[in-house]
């Protein structure tokens, strides 16, 4: 197992990292998820049964995983909000950090930060899609899509996409023009 398990952690490591860093968008966070996953390949490895790729079958785990990870910090927010003081407390801003974004081109960092605006399944989609290049039918795996509810979720992504991009351009020009 320790071979495998090596073998698995040198072929898709960094695309595992690179999903779920997209899907929270924290460092540590991410890193901390793809401990998780691993801790779950470990687990389940035996009863992998090769109906999908191996790379399909890790990102579908790392899917779960982030699913959850959203699940807990719902409610953890809900009942921090619940539980706020909002007469005398401020509230610290969640979004990356500046040398994350940074890190990346001027037009992908505002389609990083753009991705916040569509659901889990569409960012999910856009990531495995654009970012990992997955094809149509590996990303339907990886996801436990069908293959049209991938083409359809990846329509309406980027359509969600191209709007706020649109919008931001506008107020840019505006802005640049005022």
């Amino acid at each position: 197992m320790e071979e495998a398990f090596q073998r698995i952690y040198e072929k898709y490591h960094s695309d595992l990292f690179q999903f779920l860093f997209y899907m929270v968008k924290n460092r540590e966070q991410a890193e901390d998820l793809v401990q998780e996953v691993y801790i779950r390949i470990l687990k389940s490895h035996s009863s992998f049964e090769g109906r999908s790729s191996e790379k399909t079958w890790i990102l579908s785990i790392a899917r779960h995983v982030a699913i959850d990870f959203f699940r807990k910090q719902k409610t953890l927010k809900q009942r921090i909000f619940e539980a706020f003081d909002w007469d005398r407390e401020q509230i610290r801003d969640q979004q990356p950090l500046p040398e994350e974004i940074a890190a990346l081109n001027e037009e992908m960092q505002m389609v990083y930060r753009m991705l916040d605006t569509c659901t889990v399944d569409q960012k999910a989609v856009v990531i495995l899609r654009y970012i990992q290049g997955m094809s149509i039918a590996d990303t339907a795996a990886a996801l436990g899509f069908s293959e049209s509810k991938v083409k359809t979720t990846q329509h309406r992504a980027l359509k969600a996409l191209k709007n706020k991009l649109s919008e931001h351009s506008i107020r840019k020009e505006g802005i640049a023009k005022g």
